[in-house]
């Protein structure tokens, strides 16, 4: 490690660079540091966490995570929240005791909780490797350019959010561990958005034409509670009536209803609620919620149950954030902050309630929950990043339960983990098609984590070797850390082997290696054939 000047340009030197400091970067700085790199990661926001944090998203998990498929680092991450609870909140005896305590009690996720709580067990999981100086985290920074040689990434440099001084960050290794792949455009490497067609993939469900700029939804997350009898409304947003008359294309109804598009089959459009109900019909209050008072003994710490919305209602579908000019990137995430204060104010003073009366002044905004003050999360949820062109792209075809039938799991030679969730793509901001495909558990090959030709440039977020359709299951919270892990070792095996990634997977001697290592860290490599029905 090193550090210099060069005229007013300030120089740093590590073993591996990562930009991006969400669940993947933290989980690759934690294998890099264990396996002896000295590394320097950096994070566009103030909290590292990415999806958990600064995008305020609970984990999306597949319904064997207690026992099986994900990283036992991961796990470890999970474990250390419950004790969070048991060690600092005066919990009931009931919820102490309860081996998989849920906190907020949300039906999203076997663990939803708060993301100051995250934050605080993801500092506690990197403090070692930051306290001993073996990793240095830069926080509020942003690459902003890089310099390549040939297939080689020499140099990236980031500029502060606060006041643009700049860093230039040498290694011989880099990660890309951004919400939306920002090193592969600066870097030159080659990379694909949006809608890949039939006739490239071989997907049944793929465009017939490609198209770049069709991407998933995204949602500024926002925080709230509930106090019976409150009055908490908040100042009309500028744009309420233009969303309030917004109807999506494959709806009837405007975007602000309790009418939205069914999950589980997404040419239905579906009816929601606001609360738990005899009735029949799908609340949405406790889907993220994230802290529920009944697991507290002490009932006057929270007024009402903590929920976050990131529902049908506030995903902004009406155009991309990538691939734009930064005129129309604006436009677009401020949007999205438009439309999720809008839903505030219609739940507040128009949605309609079971009882027949029509809204709900006592939601209140919690931006204390997010570390903001308007009440949103510090950065949008990202669903769809820009994706490497890999020696091996996962597709659809891989991973549907309709199209491999008998076969079942597709397994690799190069597995690097496991993961399993739906293709669930979320309306698309050209067609608004969504999905929500049938799928097999699956694993991750190396080969989709390998660019066909930088040498030095690894993925370690939502930007691997996918389509738009397979990215729909490999972008959730235990899969990014599970890539974000598999890569921080990979980075530490080719470096401290004078190899490149690819000559890695190339060499069988050298593959099995690196897998033992990941094997020895407990990272589950195939799915037991008695687990999957």
């Amino acid at each position: 490690m090193g550090e210099r000047m060069n005229g007013m340009l300030l120089h740093r030197e590590y073993d591996l660079i990562i930009i991006g400091g969400g669940l993947g970067g933290c989980a690759a700085a934690m294998a890099a540091v264990r396996r002896g790199l000295r590394v320097l990661m950096t994070e566009e926001t103030d909290w590292i966490g990415g999806q958990l944090t600064s995008q305020a998203v609970p984990p999306d998990e597949h319904r064997w995570i207690e026992s099986f498929g994900c990283t036992r680092s991961y796990r470890t991450f999970r474990e250390r929240v419950r004790a969070y609870y048991r060690d600092h909140y005066p919990l009931t005896d009931e919820a102490r005791n309860n081996p998989t305590l849920n906190p907020g009690s949300g039906w999203v996720s076997h663990i939803a909780h708060e993301p100051r709580v995250a934050l605080r067990v993801l500092e506690d999981m990197l403090a070692p490797f930051v306290n001993s100086g073996k990793l240095t985290l830069l926080l509020e920074h942003q690459p902003v350019q890089a310099e390549v040689e040939g297939d080689t990434v020499k140099s990236v440099t980031v500029a502060s959010v606060m006041d643009g001084s700049r860093i230039r960050l040498e290694a011989p290794m880099f990660l890309d561990a951004t919400e939306t792949g920002e090193l592969l455009p600066l870097a030159g490497i080659e990379h694909v958005t949006g809608a890949e067609s039939r006739d490239e993939t071989g997907e049944p469900h793929a465009l017939s034409v490609a198209d770049p700029l069709d991407m998933q939804s995204i949602t500024h997350v926002v925080a709230v509670d509930y106090v019976e009898g409150g009055n908490f409304t908040i100042e009309k947003p500028a744009m309420y009536e233009v969303w309030k008359e917004y109807i999506p294309s494959f709806s009837d109804y405007s975007i602000l209803s309790w009418q939205a598009m069914d999950p589980d089959d997404t040419t239905v459009i579906k009816a929601y609620t606001m609360f738990p109900n005899d009735q029949g019909i799908v609340s949405l209050w406790d889907y993220r919620m994230i802290l529920n008072p009944a697991h507290l003994a002490d009932g006057s710490l929270y007024e009402g149950s903590l929920t976050l919305l990131n529902w049908p209602q506030n995903d902004y579908y009406v155009g991309p954030i990538i691939g734009v000019t930064e005129e129309e990137k604006r436009y677009h995430l401020e949007g999205a902050r438009q439309l999720s204060l809008s839903l505030v104010y219609w739940l507040q003073t128009e949605a309609p309630r079971l009882d027949g009366g029509f809204g709900y002044p006592g939601v209140r905004l919690r931006g204390d929950v997010l570390g903001t003050e308007d009440g949103l999360a510090k950065a949008a949820y990202i669903r769809e990043s820009r994706r490497i062109r890999a020696l091996y792209t996962i597709t659809e075809n891989d991973v549907s339960r309709e199209i491999r039938g008998d076969q079942g799991i597709l397994r690799y030679a190069d597995s690097v983990g496991v993961g399993s969730y739906h293709l669930d793509l979320h309306p698309t901001t050209v067609s608004q098609r969504g999905f929500y495909i049938p799928s097999y558990p699956y694993e991750i090959p190396l080969g989709s984590l390998i660019p066909v030709r930088v040498t030095n440039v690894l993925p370690a977020c939502k930007n691997i070797g996918t389509t738009q359709i397979s990215n729909g299951c490999y972008r959730l919270h235990p899969t990014e850390w599970n890539i974000g892990e598999a890569v921080g070792y990979l980075a530490a095996y080719a470096l401290q082997n004078g190899l490149t990634a690819r000559e890695v997977r190339e060499n069988n001697e050298h593959l099995k290696s690196y897998q033992q290592w990941l094997t020895d860290a407990g990272v589950e490599m195939h799915w037991p054939d008695e687990m999957v029905v």
